[in-house]
């Protein structure tokens, strides 16, 4: 077994051979991740609540089922001040921070969004994350002037061929500008990728992994592929919930700071897959604020939501499971 220290310097080929190792050889890397995540982090889950705030999306990306090519998509967009709201009831019910999310909606201008994010700040504690897909250096700049804390804003793949058959509508080059640009602005901030890509090889996966050192990101969402039934991936194959725990335990030897949430995708992929995320050195969990009006119209991915109940309950449901598994709920 390697030294930790060794990941962060580790080639494509060596890290594509640990994606590839039988499964028991990986447990002492397993393990070790989740140490280190332990030495850096501590046993604190840091839960994230989500506002879908807007389904609308000019972009054509084969794999989302918010694409604009999906009519058959109930496409919604949520008042200002109600997302205002919604961020102050999850403030109230003890989240710490808010994660505003859409597809790529021309609507929520940078001063529509700076607007929000400065009502969020001046009514609450929350740190603000947006998750708005690529925009202009100029706009991220007015964005972090608002207030805004964080950017989430995942690579999905670091291969420009495959990158390209997944987008026929942008390219991995001004993506990956956009992340620098967030990293220079002083954004905490987010990248990721999915898992499970028809035609991704472990040595694709190995340069995601490189692409999130190279940012450096300070969060980084790796997730499944989950194929929608109205994209042209539909009848592809979802990714693998083992090779997800790999590419996060990885991530946690190259990055040691670094924040990895347990997806909600992987958990639709493998009921019981978050908590063994956790021992792999996830020490983050987001859960849904978007209103129960219209949360089931955000669906990049077919998911069975479960019933949904009020804010505070979630919450509460959520800080039970994280002691569950023997970790302080944030």
């Amino acid at each position: 077994m390697r030294n930790q220290n060794e990941f962060a310097q580790m080639t494509i080929e060596q890290l594509a051979d640990f994606l590839r190792m039988p499964q028991e050889e990986f447990e002492p890397v397993r393990k070790m991740a989740d140490r280190v995540r332990k030495e850096q982090k501590g046993d604190e889950v840091f839960i994230r609540g989500i506002i879908e705030f807007s389904n609308y999306c000019r972009r054509r990306c084969r794999y989302c089922g918010l694409n604009c090519e999906n009519t058959s998509c109930v496409r919604y967009r949520m008042a200002e001040e109600d997302v205002v709201e919604t961020a102050q009831e999850g403030f109230r019910a003890g989240y710490r921070t808010v994660v505003l999310q859409s597809g790529e909606d021309p609507y929520f201008t940078k001063e529509i969004l700076g607007q929000i994010v400065k009502e969020i700040k001046r009514t609450t504690n929350l740190a603000v994350t947006l998750s708005c897909g690529e925009l202009s250096d100029e706009e991220y700049a007015y964005l972090k002037q608002c207030g805004t804390d964080r950017y989430l804003l995942k690579h999905e793949t670091a291969d420009r061929a495959l990158y390209d058959r997944m987008h026929p509508c942008g390219t991995l080059e001004n993506r990956v500008h956009c992340l620098k640009t967030l990293k220079k602005l002083g954004y905490e901030t987010g990248g990721g990728f999915m898992v499970g890509l028809p035609g991704q090889t472990e040595e694709i996966l190995a340069k995601d992994l490189r692409l999130l050192a190279e940012i450096p990101c300070d969060m980084a969402g790796i997730g499944p592929f989950l194929p929608h039934p109205k994209t042209p991936l539909a009848r592809e194959m979802a990714g693998s919930a083992e090779l997800v725990e790999r590419c996060v335990a990885l991530a946690r030897l190259m990055l040691p700071a670094i924040n990895l949430p347990a997806t909600t995708a992987l958990e639709v992929l493998l009921k019981g897959s978050q908590e063994r995320i956790f021992r792999c050195g996830a020490n983050v969990i987001m859960r849904k604020l978007t209103p129960k009006n219209v949360r089931k119209y955000y669906e990049i991915y077919p998911a069975d939501l479960e019933q949904m109940k009020d804010i505070k309950t979630e919450r509460k449901e959520l800080e039970q499971f994280i002691k569950h598994l023997g970790r302080t709920p944030n």
